[in-house]
């Protein structure tokens, strides 16, 4: 049996068989292997493992944006960006910084990446027009994470961990806020009007007023906010960290504490589709799935051994969960999800794609 055949006996044992949509996505996974210096390309319309892309040293991650056509590995141990060039599939071009990466992010409309380096206090710049650094942005303290306000890069604020401060940059202009604690992860809420915190040593999220520079409101929390995950129309924040095994939602415009949502041990990294919330919980080894509606976990599904990251197709057909210690990706298919009695998620199958796993971008093929 070919692994279609498999795929589709699976889904038909699903109760799927009846369904006429046309089951896959036509486009590529990106996997970032911190351990294996190379970005594996996962074929997503066949199931199966394309090739590796081998780097000058490990990735500790990979980024793309719908408005360029490439594929970026962040090298730590160089401190540079290299292209994977689609057409051939080969590293291609290297963007050298002045500092170790720690997070790299494309700006929201797509013309720059901006790179955090925590060891020389940095935030840079590299336009995409140059692929070389054009800004360098000094930082009172060690940052832990930065985010973009909505609509561009000209707005965004950097979170500088253990120091208790915020950063706002606006155009040429860098303004630093006390607001105590130890910080980590930073987003804002939609309309760009508050830049929400985590406080990890408090449990608190922060939401500071950008338009007036003034503290808003410190929500307090059940676990330490270590990450967080908007969902698509910003109506919820869902938060993960110590403390318990669960799901905190919050929601930014009434800034309140919603449902507190149970998922498996060592709740981690979440990624959302249409309807659901994926958490990988790293120590039990599954995937709890959490409907937005009810507000409570609807379905969980073995992943692998410490599932570490989601990524879900953007036609929300798939999740896509690395498994960072069993070195494979696992495939969930999203529409076969339903509050069956036995709250299981049709696993499809389980990808190969190298060693420690840590990182993935979704590409929709050309």
């Amino acid at each position: 049996m070919t692994r279609r055949e498999w795929v589709a006996a699976s889904l038909a044992a699903a109760g799927c068989s009846r369904s006429k949509k046309t089951i896959g996505f036509r486009g590529f996974a990106f996997v970032a292997n911190s351990d294996g210096q190379a970005v594996a390309v996962v074929d997503l319309t066949a199931l199966a493992l394309t090739r590796h892309v081998r780097l000058e040293s490990n990735p500790s991650g990979v980024l793309t944006h719908p408005a360029h056509p490439g594929v970026f590995a962040v090298l730590p141990k160089q401190a540079a960006i290299q292209e994977i060039g689609m057409e051939k599939l080969v590293a291609d071009r290297k963007i050298k910084l002045p500092g170790i990466p720690s997070i790299v992010q494309f700006s929201p409309n797509g013309d720059a990446m901006w790179a955090l380096c925590p060891f020389e206090k940095l935030l840079v710049r590299i336009p995409l027009a140059k692929m070389q650094v054009d800004t360098k942005i000094a930082l009172p303290a060690v940052p832990v994470g930065f985010a973009f306000a909505p609509g561009g890069d000209s707005e965004l604020a950097v979170s500088l961990g253990a120091s208790g401060r915020l950063v706002l940059v606006r155009g040429g202009l860098v303004s630093t806020h006390e607001l105590g604690g130890e910080l980590g992860d930073v987003v804002f809420r939609t309309d760009g009007q508050f830049a929400i915190v985590g406080d990890v040593s408090s449990r608190q999220a922060i939401f500071f007023d950008v338009r007036w520079n003034r503290l808003g409101v410190r929500l307090p929390l059940a676990v330490a906010p270590r990450n967080f995950c908007m969902k698509q129309d910003g109506g919820q924040l869902f938060v993960t960290g110590e403390g318990a095994d669960a799901v905190v939602n919050v929601f930014p415009y009434q800034t309140e504490v919603g449902a507190f949502m149970l998922a498996g041990r060592g709740p981690g990294s979440m990624a959302v589709s249409r309807e659901y919330l994926f958490v990988a919980n790293g120590a039990s080894g599954d995937v709890s799935i959490i409907n937005f509606q009810s507000q409570k976990m609807v379905a969980q599904s073995p992943a692998g051994r410490a599932p570490c990251f989601i990524a879900v197709t953007p036609n929300n057909e798939f999740a896509c969960v690395l498994n960072r210690e069993s070195g494979d990706m696992a495939l969930l298919h999203i529409p076969t999800i339903t509050a069956r009695r036995n709250k299981s998620a049709t696993l499809l199958t389980m990808i190969p794609v190298g060693s420690k796993p840590v990182n993935a971008v979704i590409r929709a093929a050309a």
